[in-house]
This record gives C-alpha cells, sequence and structure tokens, in this order.
C-alpha cells in the first residue's frame, strides 16, 4: 500500500466481499458528494456569469434613470442610477467591495474562471472514481460467480 496526500493505494483483490461492499458504499457516497459539490460549483459559476453580464449594460447614458432595488429575493424598491461608473459587488461572507466597472468585470471573469477549474478538478476527481467503482462492480461479480462455482462442486 502506497500512499500520497490525496489517493491510497488499496488491492481490492485483497478484499473480502464484506470489505468490498463498504469499499463501494465509500465510493458511492464520495460520487455523491463529488455530484453536490459540482451543483453547488455550476450554480456559483451561473452568478458570476450573470454578474458579469449584467455589468455590460451599465453606460454613462444610464445616470439617473430608475431601477429597482433588491431588497430580498422577491423584494425591490425604485431607485434611481446615481453612479454609472463604479459598482458595489459581494465579495462573500458579508464582505462587499466597490470596484468601477472595468475592474468588476475582471473580478467576476476571475471568478467564473476559478470555478471552472475547480469543477474540472471534481469531474476529473469522480471520472477517476467511477473507473474504480466499475472495477469494484466487476470483482464483486467475479466473486459471486466463484463463490457459486464452489457451492454447487461441493453440492
Amino acid at each position: 500500500m502506497t500512499e500520497s496526500p490525496h489517493l491510497q493505494q488499496i488491492d481490492l483483490s485483497t478484499l473480502n466481499p464484506q470489505q468490498l461492499a463498504v469499499f463501494k458504499q465509500q465510493l458511492d457516497q464520495e460520487l455523491g458528494v463529488f455530484q453536490d459539490s459540482l451543483q453547488t460549483l455550476k450554480i456559483a459559476q451561473s452568478k458570476f456569469q450573470e454578474s458579469g453580464s449584467c455589468l455590460e449594460k451599465i453606460s454613462p447614458s444610464l445616470e439617473g434613470n430608475e431601477i429597482l432595488v433588491p431588497l430580498t429575493g422577491s423584494m425591490y424598491v425604485v431607485g434611481k442610477l446615481a453612479d454609472t461608473n463604479n459598482v458595489l459587488i459581494d465579495i462573500g461572507t458579508g464582505y462587499y467591495a466597490q470596484k468601477n466597472i472595468v475592474d468588476a468585470k475582471d473580478y467576476f471573469d476571475r471568478r467564473v474562471a476559478y470555478v471552472t477549474e475547480q469543477m474540472e478538478k471534481i469531474q476529473q476527481l469522480g471520472h477517476e472514481k467511477c473507473k474504480i467503482r466499475a472495477t469494484v462492480d466487476a470483482l464483486e461479480m467475479k466473486l459471486q460467480m466463484q463463490t457459486q462455482k464452489d457451492v454447487s462442486e461441493h453440492a
């Protein structure tokens, strides 16, 4: 058995059927976590992309126009666009930063790139786990066939 920072190598042929079943269950749980993580990252990616595209709609000619300002997800108040050069962006955990339009767009582009990179890493790990899962299934089937063969020979 060799160990690396993220992965541990296990010789599947040394596992008994119960250990194999537990290993398979752990793989299924990990795959579920990967799916949940991917879904969360897709939502974040979509929000960053939407925020970036909204910035493209702001121009100096809109200054003074009435807009709807969200107070909650379903409640808005009327406001006037006073500054079309700067925006206040949510940078996470209750912190906001004032940025000009170009810097804000750059921020959202970098966030989209980062989230996309993380999604690719998780997808790669998921593919590897799926390959292992297929190997475990094949080994489990082979063990079942061997057990049935042994039972029929002794009968």
